[in-house]
């Protein structure tokens, strides 16, 4: 009989309940700084990164062996046979592949790595949705075939408050973000089909950058009824705002804030605000 466990990383941006909830185990990332490094909400918040962000932008990075190592001993310990990893976007992160070579010191437990080619809760969702088949019966067979149709429910929209941090991490040429910040544009980013970020869209000034996000929200509200999540980064009172400005649109069938994890947020600095939908068919 199979016994399978789902884990996945701290990009997820899942709560501590919703893991809890449903079994779902989590490696934590790096958080690195000139003289120190922390594993990302084990021993250091988001709040905190963001918080200090003035101050020093860290590096991140992906979960140490260690963590790697100690995760699988703990399956292999509590009985499982089978494992998937739902893991931030191989596009953007070297998780996925370092815990795929982790895998194969544990060949007593048969493991899929999924990689979501995402983050956020766009991440925290397929890992949810694997945890859920699991409780529902189905196979690890099943499951591994299901999540790629799963994922085409899913996409997360940002907005960039500032383009400095993607300027200080060379994402973004310094004379085109100059002129950028110059002209007070504003990204509109997601995560594409390959698992990078790309430009949607772009706008003049914060305020027409939400209606933006508004509209594109409104264009999947259009389509089907939707689970939403307003995302933000070291930006609550944004957040809520933008909360109360959608909250009665037709279609949404749950609205949610959350922080986004450090692991997007220190490449984008302070102020991002993001929609994630989960479209709802049937």
């Amino acid at each position: 009989m199979q016994k399978i466990a789902i884990f996945t990383d701290s990009a997820c941006d899942l709560t501590d309940a919703e893991l809890n909830e449903y079994g779902i185990r989590f490696l934590p990332l790096q958080i690195i700084y000139n003289d120190s490094s922390y594993r990302d909400r084990v021993e250091i918040s988001a709040d905190e990164v963001y918080g200090n962000l003035e101050k020093e932008v860290p590096k991140t990075s992906l979960p140490t062996g260690t963590d790697i190592d100690a995760l699988f001993l703990e399956l292999k310990k509590e009985g499982y046979t089978h494992a998937i990893g739902v893991m931030i976007s191989g596009g953007l992160s070297g998780t996925a592949n370092s815990v795929k070579l982790m895998a194969e010191e544990y060949p007593e437990i048969e493991t899929y790595i999924y990689d979501t080619k995402n983050l956020s809760i766009s991440e925290g969702i397929m890992a949810l949705k694997a945890a859920k088949m699991v409780k529902d019966g189905l196979s690890f067979e099943e499951i591994k075939e299901a999540l790629p149709e799963e994922k085409k429910s899913v996409d997360t929209y940002y907005c960039l408050a500032t383009l400095e941090y993607l300027i200080k991490g060379g994402r973004i040429g310094k004379v085109s973000g100059t002129i950028g910040q110059m002209l007070n544009i504003k990204p509109i980013i997601y995560v594409n089909e390959e698992g990078v970020y790309v430009t949607l869209d772009k706008a003049r000034g914060t305020k027409q950058a939400y209606m933006k996000l508004v509209s594109i929200l409104k264009e999947n509200l259009e389509k089907t009824k939707c689970k939403v999540y307003v995302m933000h980064g070291g930006a609550k009172k944004e957040a809520q705002d933008m909360v109360e400005r959608i909250k009665d649109l037709p279609g949404i069938l749950s609205l949610e804030f959350r922080q986004i994890s450090p692991a997007l947020g220190v490449h984008t600095g302070r102020g991002l605000i993001g929609i994630a939908v989960e479209r709802i068919f049937g």
